[in-house]
């Protein structure tokens, strides 16, 4: 299947989805973005609810290659790549929010159509911050005690806070530098970092590894 062909059909539903939500989105208005027939569409994905699985899990593949990328930096300290991974799960939600209310379903692990890979999502993000905790040697070192696997919970939860939250993108790293302060037992030094960009929109995130 030709991967870059597979792209606009996923970009098409975005689009539409961004416009109308998935269930007014149809296989004609798809097919009606990209300028090609609705058979056509159909050589690459098995119907809208097919495309909008597909878009979801490239969505969240994209994320996860990011986080995963923060996670392995050896040349910054804990406190930054546990940064760098919650970062890429908010930028993840703000990017989808800022284009539409209608992609909220993307990111939701009850919904019918991506639920299971929002959900496999954000425990992959877990793993990869307990795993970051205990490298740390967290529990040696927090005040309160904290385990990993705690630790991981309470910086998924802030995260999930600050999604909803209309400063959340500039709140991010003063927020995660007071926790992590605590879960870490020193300070995040984030002072010397530059300042973080507006979180982008979500269209046209190009492919891991283009």
């Amino acid at each position: 299947m030709p991967g870059d062909r597979l792209d606009e059909v996923l970009d098409a539903a975005y689009d539409c989805l961004t416009r109308y939500g998935m269930r007014r989105t149809t296989m004609d208005d798809i097919a009606s973005v990209m300028g090609v027939s609705r058979s056509a569409v159909y050589q690459y994905v098995h119907g809208k609810d097919d495309a909008f699985r597909r878009l979801a899990r490239r969505l969240h593949e994209r994320a996860l290659v990011r986080a995963r990328r923060a996670a392995g930096a050896e040349d910054a300290s804990h406190a930054e790549r546990v940064r760098g991974v919650l970062a890429a799960r908010l930028d993840l939600a703000r990017g989808l929010a800022g284009d539409s209310p209608h992609t909220a379903e993307l990111l939701d692990e009850k919904a019918r159509l991506s639920g299971d890979i929002c959900h496999a999502f954000t425990g992959e993000l877990r793993r990869l911050l307990i795993a970051l905790f205990t490298e740390a040697d967290t529990v040696a070192r927090s005040p309160a005690g904290v385990e990993p696997v705690e630790a991981a919970d309470i910086c998924l939860a802030l995260v999930a806070g600050l999604e909803s939250a209309p400063d959340g993108g500039r709140l991010l790293a003063p927020a995660a530098d007071a926790l992590l302060t605590g879960l870490l037992g020193a300070p995040a030094d984030s002072a010397d970092e530059p300042t973080r960009p507006a979180v982008p929109s979500c269209r046209g995130l190009p492919a891991p590894g283009r």
